[in-house]
This record gives structure tokens, C-alpha cells and sequence, in this order.
């Protein structure tokens, strides 16, 4: 660049110095004005190399720095009259957002690791070759050994090898050389360097589980306990007051109406305690649908047929028929359960006291795609008085009819997930009174 600079301004200073010592003047004069005249010329290409060669190679270091990641580097008073200090102004501010964002990941990272490091589940990163690249603090006392010597094994050489497999989320059981125990397995894929990698996270559920198993005992024992007193008790008293008689009047002297009273007593609370075991047992031993094909219009006239007490209205909606695959003996239950508590709901209010009556309460059902999903609902609606409560719909042995058993609508939402579908049960908006049940199924 100086010697540009100095080829730039060789013309002007070699007419200068022949029109100096061509003309009429004396050497003294002529060599102090060649003096200047180079000088002149000297100072101005160090001027120029100064303002263009210096603002350069501030802009080549500056950016040597930024490509080292570098961001203390910045340019001083850059001028913005002319296009490299614009340049250096904008060079600035590019360096201070970088420094920013960086600052940022930075903090990013250390609280990223910070989180990886307190959490209590335990998590892997494994390369598309299964090799683990990263594991934290739980993870590392999980497998007993340190990220280095950890880092660069298999998931199989760890263990792990079932945890890259199958379905997720999930519970396994998994045997470590410092736990052995129920896990819930998460997995999710990233990319890093541009090669896939697939992360694994291990939760221990042993303890929840066992509390959850716990709770679900607890409650069975109090169900259990409070129907099987409720039958022991009268039996129990009926025993003892026959006999207290045998032992005071002898055996020969018992009334037998007494005693015709005693047993059928005992016989009645025996054959409702064997009720309630039964339908436990059913409610228990629900199998698993077989799948076939189910026309729903066929299906939901030929249930609503099996119901005579109130008339039940069926309304099917416009277009192609809708086929289920499920269980066609089960979907029965479940819908006749469904139509006959609507029917009873109807009948408590004395409304539909028989389609011959002139009753005016009915039951109504129809069906269609579900809003915001591919599945198909039906709508099973009643005319009754409603629920005051909804939240023990579900409850086992819970009932709101005197003769009622509690397992009816249990069993229905076990069939309905069973199917991949849900059942809810919810009082009426659209009326001042009655009851809409709705299940969604999965169509196809």
C-alpha cells in the first residue's frame, strides 16, 4: 500500500522537480524546494498508508479475533465520515451481540448442567452407534463409575441396551450394580455436529408405584371390609340369638317360625356377599377385546331394541356408514349399561313410565365424528332429574339406585379404554335437567 501510494504520486513530483531545475533560479532555492516537494511527497504516502493500511489490519485483527472467539477486541473512535470507519462502527456492534449471545449460551450451558446435575433421574446421550456421549451425576452413580471411564462404552455394555428399544414412555426393570428396580423410560432423538443422537432419561417409580400399589390395596380392603361386615354382622346376630334359643328352650322347643326367619336371614345376606365377591371378580377379569368389525348404526338400533320400559330415539347422522374395529359383545355391555341408566334416570322421575303410559320422558342416542379428533362419539342423553355428583361416577361399587351393584358404569370405561376411547358422564346443558354420557371410540 506505501508503495502504491508513492507510485501515485511519482508523476506529480517528477514535473515539479523538472520545472524546478529548468527554470531560472539559483541551487540553493532549487535544492530546498526539491527538499520539500519529496518530503512533501514522503509525509503524504505515510498519511495514506496510515488511514487505509492501519483501519485494515484492525479490521483483519478484530476479525482474526472473532473467528477465535475472541470478543475483547474493539475498534477505537471509529470515524464515521468515511466508509471504513462505518465499517469498523458496525464491526463493533456486530462484536458486542456476539459477545451477548454468548454470554447467553454460556449461561445457558451452566444452568443446563447445573439442572442435569441436581435432578434425581438419571440421563444418557448415546451417538448413532449407541456409544454414550453424555451422562450426569445420577447417572453416573446409577452405573457406579465415573463419566470418564463410562463415556465411550455401548448401551449395551452398560446395561442400557433395552432402554434404545421398544416403546417409550414405558416401565421396566432394569438391574444396575447399585439399584435394581422399576424404571420409567424416556427417549427423544437430537442432533449434534449434524449426526443423530438419541437421549435416554430413567426415572425410579419404585417408590410410587409401591405407594400407588398401596393405596389401591388400602382401598380395596376398605370396599371389601365394609360389604363383607355388612353381611357378617346380621349373620353374625342372627347366629348368636339362635342360639342363645337352642341353649335356653332346647333344640325341640324353638319356634320354627323363628328359625325359618333366622336362616332365610343368613341365606340372604350369604347370597349378597356372594353378589358382591362375583362382581368383583368380574370387574377384575375383564379380557381383552376381540377385535372385528362393528357397523354402528346396526349396533346402536339393535342395543336401543333391548329397551321397552321408555322410549329410547335413535338419530343417525347424514352421510356413509361408520365402522368400528372392536369388540362387538363388549360394545354391547357397554351400551346397554349406558341405555338402561339413562332409562332409569327417566323412570325416577316418573316421566316415561312406558312408552303405553303416556309417558313423556325418553332416552336419546346418536353419534358422529367427535369435535377436534377422528374419533367417533356417541351420545347417549336422558330426560331424568340430573346428578347432584359427578366426581364418583366411577368409583367402584358405587351407586345412586337401591338396587344398583356400582360396577356398571366401571366397567363400561374399562371397555372403552380397553378400545382406545373414553367415557364421561356429565348433567345436561342444553336442558334444566338430565344427564349426557359420551364415548368416543377410535374409527377404523
Amino acid at each position: 500500500m506505501f508503495g502504491l501510494a508513492l507510485l501515485g504520486g511519482l508523476p506529480a513530483v517528477v514535473v515539479a522537480l523538472w520545472f524546478l531545475f529548468s527554470g531560472d533560479t539559483s541551487d540553493s532555492v532549487r535544492w530546498t524546494f526539491a527538499v520539500l516537494i519529496v518530503a512533501a511527497w514522503l509525509l503524504f504516502a505515510l498519511a495514506l498508508r496510515e488511514r487505509v493500511v492501519r483501519p485494515l489490519q484492525t479490521l483483519s485483527n478484530m476479525l482474526a479475533a472473532l473467528r477465535e472467539r475472541d470478543y475483547s477486541l474493539r475498534a477505537r473512535r471509529p470515524n464515521t465520515e468515511d466508509a471504513l470507519g462505518l465499517v469498523m462502527l458496525e464491526l463493533n456492534v456486530l462484536t458486542d451481540e456476539l459477545k451477548e449471545r454468548r454470554l447467553g449460551a454460556l449461561e445457558a450451558t451452566a444452568l443446563l448442567q447445573r439442572v442435569m446435575g441436581e435432578i434425581d433421574v438419571a440421563v444418557f446421550a448415546f451417538d448413532e452407534d449407541a456409544a454414550l456421549r453424555l451422562v450426569n451425576a445420577s447417572g453416573e452413580r446409577l452405573l457406579g463409575a465415573n463419566a470418564e471411564r463410562l463415556l465411550g462404552r455401548t448401551a449395551v455394555e452398560l446395561g442400557l441396551g433395552a432402554c434404545l428399544e421398544g416403546e417409550a414412555p414405558r416401565v421396566i426393570k432394569l438391574a444396575f450394580a447399585t439399584a435394581s428396580d422399576r424404571w420409567e423410560v424416556r427417549r427423544g432423538s437430537f442432533r449434534q455436529g449434524g449426526r443423530p443422537h438419541q437421549f435416554v432419561v430413567l426415572a425410579d417409580v419404585s417408590r410410587a408405584l409401591r405407594e400407588e400399589e398401596r393405596r389401591a390395596w388400602q382401598r380395596l380392603i376398605r370396599v371389601l371390609g365394609h360389604e363383607i361386615n355388612n353381611s357378617l354382622t346380621p349373620i353374625k346376630s342372627v347366629a348368636q340369638q339362635l342360639q342363645q334359643l337352642v341353649s335356653g328352650n332346647g333344640s325341640s322347643e324353638l319356634s320354627r317360625d323363628d328359625l325359618d326367619k333366622g336362616l332365610e336371614l343368613i341365606a340372604t345376606r350369604s347370597e349378597s356377599l356372594t353378589r358382591f365377591l362375583s362382581s368383583y371378580a368380574r370387574l377384575a377379569r375383564l379380557p381383552s377385546p376381540k377385535l372385528g368389525k362393528v357397523d354402528v348404526a346396526a349396533w346402536v338400533q339393535r342395543v336401543a331394541r333391548l329397551e321397552t320400559r321408555v322410549p329410547v330415539a335413535v338419530t343417525p347422522p347424514p352421510g356413509p356408514a361408520a365402522v368400528l374395529r372392536a369388540d362387538g359383545d363388549q360394545l354391547d355391555q357397554l351400551l346397554i349399561n349406558l341405555i338402561t341408566n339413562a332409562a332409569d334416570a327417566v323412570l325416577a322421575t316418573g316421566a316415561g313410565a312406558g312408552a303405553g303410559a303416556g309417558g313423556t320422558g325418553r332416552v336419546h342416542v346418536r353419534w358422529g365424528p367427535a369435535a377436534g379428533s377422528q374419533d367417533l362419539e356417541v351420545v347417549v342423553e336422558d330426560d331424568g332429574p340430573g346428578l347432584p355428583e359427578t366426581s364418583n361416577l366411577f368409583v367402584p361399587f358405587f351407586t345412586t339406585k337401591p338396587k344398583g351393584s356400582g360396577i356398571g358404569l366401571v366397567l363400561s370405561r374399562q371397555i372403552a379404554e380397553a378400545h382406545g376411547g373414553s367415557l364421561t358422564i356429565a348433567n345436561r346443558r342444553d336442558g334444566p335437567h338430565g344427564c349426557v354420557a359420551r364415548l368416543q371410540l377410535p374409527l377404523g
